[in-house]
């Protein structure tokens, strides 16, 4: 009898040893999934050291007309106190490129995880977010906030989407923390020019941090190959240039070898252009999260393989950098072979396929982009990616010349995906060149500043884009009427003229335009933009300096109320924008 319990207690205590094991196994694995779903929803915005190799963007693909992607936005406070803002994917990937084809679905939930961080600086008594709007509140179905820099939506730069909600709004789709994912849903239109196209956040008022911060990623709507002969089966390669608060601001730029001209801020304490090419500039560069700080400027590593031609498309993603951009070989400027410009191929729509513009360098407002044939470069050689200086006006942000990367041939680079090497042709647009389209009207609209306060020169810069008979004043978010009415199916001649001593690059939602007069001299441009610079205004001439500009609202997608601006974030925050109503075009 008494074997037999001791028998049965000690099957007992195997029992609950195995148990035990069990469960301590199971705990484990639960707090993995649980350290490993913390880990995610708590990323830490990591980026990559300076002077490191560049890689390309994590992809996400569409699959059978759909491409559906979670994205959760958070921010982080430096260490130097300053905040980035990161998108991630469901893999804990920043920034994804977003790849489409014409006509494909993309259902897109956003979820804000914002949380409110210290002020890291002050300017001039204006909160370090860098806007002097007030907190807004705006009625509408989808604005789950306030306009505050804790609010968030998407805007789909370049792409002609309805700007309606869940599509492209920017005006009352406000994103809250802490609220359910919201849901973007469009589809990209059949007639979408094949090319580089990015997504950034709109809250009027606080673009700019956002956007300074870090808070951008591509969008490729694919086929660019079947516009140019002269791609197919090249390899591609994506790259976004931000810019970002420097790094080391109290460091002398005698170091980079340039004069040193005393460094003069504005009303919003960015470094003023000097004028000389060099000097400190208002903000650091990098190239795909890779940083190039000032004063250094220890360039990033593109590898490449030797003597192999590429397909490079570059978006100037920066707030307020203008970039202008160049190939070195040693001291020397190498041709690049422009065939898409703000996403559009130069081909006329279509009429002039296979068309390469050879060039030594491109000018990129911010916000802009260009696709270009990259020849190669042989082994051994030296070569680097360069930003030319821009002289940006007295009034403007200092952007010198500098480095963004050295540019490596070597055997070891890695594969990159290329271009179809057999795509069927691209069909021509239906609709008429808008260069040999006739306009309905031609309006006047032009750019201005002035100090909030006029008795403190000092005092915080009121930015304003102003229609011509209309009284300038900043944008208010909560205006009842717009500054613009058209008609679908229109197309107008605007004339946008400088009357500040900065430049400005003006943009528009939802639609291309074309350049028709550069300062008054006819230009015939083959390739469409969304952004155009205007130069800055020397305060002496008696006439301001103009673009005119061809608008196209024949897209029946344009129909609805959206906004123009400057793509300069901090002027756009500060009141330089407009708004726009499209009326449908009334039954035949």
């Amino acid at each position: 009898m008494l074997a037999a319990m001791l028998r049965g207690a000690k099957r007992l205590f195997v029992m609950i040893r195995r148990m035990t094991v069990i469960l301590l196994g199971l705990a484990s694995l639960s707090m993995l999934f649980f350290t490993r779903a913390q880990l995610f929803a708590e990323p830490a915005c990591q980026r990559p050291i300076p002077g490191s190799i560049v890689t390309e963007p994590a992809v996400l693909r569409s699959h059978d007309g759909v491409l559906q992607v979670d994205l959760t936005y958070r921010n982080l406070q430096r260490a130097d106190g300053q905040q980035q803002y990161c998108y991630y994917d469901r893999k804990g990937d920043m920034s994804p490129t977003l790849r489409l084809q014409p006509g494909d679905l993309l259902i897109l939930r956003l979820k804000n995880r914002l949380t409110a961080l210290p002020l890291a600086s002050q300017k001039n008594g204006t909160q370090a977010t860098g806007s002097n709007m007030p907190m807004m509140s705006l009625s509408s179905p989808c604005a789950e906030a306030a306009m505050t820099v804790l609010a968030t939506n998407l805007h789909f730069h370049g792409l002609t989407v309805p700007p309606v909600c869940h599509e492209d709004d920017v005006l009352h789709t406000l994103i809250a923390p802490g609220k359910l994912p919201f849901e973007y849903r469009f589809r990209i239109p059949d007639d979408q020019w094949p090319g580089l196209y990015w997504y950034h956040p709109h809250v009027h008022g606080f673009t700019n941090p956002q956007v300074l911060g870090g808070a951008s990623g591509a969008l490729i709507v694919e086929g660019i190959e079947r516009a140019n002969q002269a791609l197919e089966g090249l390899p591609e390669r994506t790259f976004v240039i931000r810019d970002e608060d420097l790094r080391h601001p109290n460091a002398p730029p005698e170091k980079i070898g340039f004069p040193a001209p005393p460094p003069l801020t504005d009303a919003e304490g960015d470094i003023r252009n000097t004028g000389t090419g060099g000097g400190k500039p208002a903000k650091d560069l990098s190239i795909n999260f890779v940083p190039v700080p000032y004063p250094d400027y220890p360039p990033a590593t593109i590898l490449v393989r030797p003597s192999e031609r590429q397909f490079w498309q570059v978006l100037n993603a920066s707030a307020v950098t203008y970039i202008d951009v160049q190939l070195l070989a040693g001291n020397t400027p190498q041709s690049i072979g422009v065939v898409s410009f703000d996403s559009v191929p130069i081909n006329e729509g279509g009429m002039s396929r296979n068309r390469v513009l050879w060039v030594n360098h491109v000018f990129l407002p911010p916000g802009s982009r260009v696709g270009f044939i990259f020849k190669g470069v042989s082994k051994g050689a030296q070569a680097r990616l360069i930003t030319r200086s821009v002289d940006t006006g007295p009034a403007g942000e200092n952007d010198p010349v500098r480095p963004l990367a050295n540019i490596i041939a070597e055997d070891r680079a890695p594969e990159i995906a290329r271009l179809s090497d057999s795509p069927r042709p691209f069909t021509p647009s239906a609709s008429v060149w808008l260069g040999d389209s006739p306009t309905v009207r031609t309006r006047h609209l032009y750019f201005s500043e002035r100090p909030k306060d006029p008795n403190r020169p000092d005092s915080p810069t009121e930015f304003m884009l102003t229609v011509e008979g209309q009284p300038p004043e900043p944008f208010d978010p909560q205006q009842a009427s717009p500054s613009i009415t058209v008609q679908q199916g229109d197309v107008e001649d605007w004339v946008i003229e400088n009357r500040s001593p900065e430049m400005h690059a003006f943009h528009i939602h939802q639609i291309h335009f074309l350049l028709t007069e550069w300062d008054g001299v006819a230009v015939d441009e083959p390739f469409l933009r969304d952004i155009i610079n205007v130069p800055y205004w020397d305060g002496k001439s008696a006439r301001y300096p103009s673009v005119t500009l061809r608008m196209d609202f024949r897209n029946p997608n344009t129909v609805g109320t959206f906004v123009y601006h400057c793509h300069l974030l901090e002027h756009e925050d500060g009141g330089m924008m407009g708004l726009i109503q499209v009326l449908p075009k009334p039954p035949a």
